[in-house]
């Protein structure tokens, strides 16, 4: 069958895989399809008992903390409403989407898409639902908020005494099995499983669908994908100017997100506010090396990567460079993998402030930067997802 690279474009014919094979482009290297380690009936088991955890982990108490006799809890949910009683709308609203609505959306969606492949039945609605549940896959993000809570439990037990509820327990199972769907899932075989690649003619000029990577006719652009529904596009649509627009302005908040403080405490009247850098000096004075280390990689040195990745991409792309292709195709897939990774240190803050409500004599609450850092992590995601590697290939080879 015929298919296109969804990173380079190349147009190759990919045979029928064996069990425990694996095919990657002869001309990029991107991984097109395998079948070592994947499932659909692994994928569909896991993601029906994610959604299923994802009910409790969002109503039960994830921690749990007592000063002086009194019982304070955090919930998913907690954080987000205390956020917006604050007047922090866009972290709240943010964070809700990323920990409560999205995961329901994606989990729920692929749950029905396979369920159908698995029951032999092929509604018209399978195609776009699996795309959905595709495209919502990097803002979904239970198993980095699974970080977060950790990081903040290891935070706020260097202070006050704090145990794990059971919504916490549900958290920790419900982002495992997160990430086991998305290691036992390929996406090309679920799609040829709900309609086969076409046999293109020799010569014959071909497009493919930016989203299932189904190959056509160049005469069918601007029609409807038959297998997933996306209207078909030789390229996607402003895929220069538009991420050229959201890198400039996520490089602007990159620096009062790094400046201004991510969040205030107060305690017996004193007002101590922190910054990202801060948070790991304290870390490090703590003796949690490891969590120093993931906080200034996930905090730091993944938003300047994706800065700098991305702007390189585009200004490689508008000079038509030849050299290194290869290497931008492989930095592109990698920051579009790790870029959900930022978000640790705000969902750290949405766990942290409803534990520390004490009145006068501990409270917690955002601060300015917090607004500033996750508008940097959905902007530089929404950039890196509206670039199209394949337009790197194209200057390269002067089309």
């Amino acid at each position: 069958m015929t298919i296109a690279c969804p990173d380079c474009g190349a147009v190759q014919d990919l045979p029928q895989l064996p069990r425990g094979a694996k095919a990657v482009c002869r001309t990029c290297e991107a991984p097109l399809e395998r079948t070592v380690g994947r499932s659909l009936d692994a994928a569909l088991a896991c993601s029906a008992a994610t959604l299923i955890l994802l009910f409790p982990a969002n109503l039960e108490p994830l921690l749990r903390v007592r000063m002086l006799g009194a019982l304070r809890e955090s919930r998913v949910w907690s954080g987000v409403a205390d956020m917006w009683r604050g007047g922090w709308a866009i972290p709240a609203a943010l964070i809700a989407a990323f920990v409560v609505v999205l995961p329901f959306v994606r989990f729920g969606l692929l749950t029905l898409s396979l369920g159908a492949l698995r029951l032999g039945r092929r509604p018209a609605w399978l195609g776009p639902a699996f795309r959905w549940a595709m495209r919502l896959d990097p803002w979904a993000m239970p198993d980095v908020f699974l970080i977060g809570c950790f990081v903040g439990y290891s935070r706020v037990r260097q202070e006050l005494p704090v145990s794990i509820g059971a919504g916490g327990w549900c958290v920790i199972a419900a982002a495992f099995l997160c990430m086991l769907t998305r290691a036992a899932l390929d996406r090309r075989s679920v799609w040829k499983a709900i309609r086969r690649d076409a046999q293109a003619e020799p010569g014959a000029r071909l497009i493919s669908c930016t989203a299932c990577d189904l190959v056509a006719p160049a005469a069918a652009e601007g029609r409807r994908c038959p297998r997933c529904g996306l209207k078909l596009r030789a390229r996607k649509t402003d895929a220069l100017i538009r991420p050229a627009a959201l890198i400039a302005a996520a490089f602007v908040l990159y620096w009062p997100a790094n400046v201004y403080p991510m969040s205030k405490a107060e305690q017996l009247g004193t007002t101590t506010t922190h910054r990202i850098v801060d948070g790991i000096r304290e870390l490090v004075q703590a003796g949690l090396w490891p969590l120093a280390v993931l906080i200034f990689c996930t905090s730091i040195a993944i938003p300047v990567l994706k800065l700098a990745a991305i702007g390189w991409m585009l200004l490689a792309t508008r000079r038509r460079w030849r050299r290194h292709v290869r290497l931008r195709t492989r930095l592109y897939r990698l920051i579009e993998e790790i870029g959900r990774w930022s978000n640790v240190d705000v969902f750290t803050i949405a766990v942290f402030v409803p534990l520390i409500r004490f009145g006068s004599l501990a409270s917690s609450t955002p601060a300015p930067g917090a607004v500033a850092f996750i508008l940097v992590v959905v902007l530089t995601m929404a950039a890196a997802r509206s670039f199209d590697p394949r337009l790197m290939w194209d200057a390269a080879e002067g089309r």
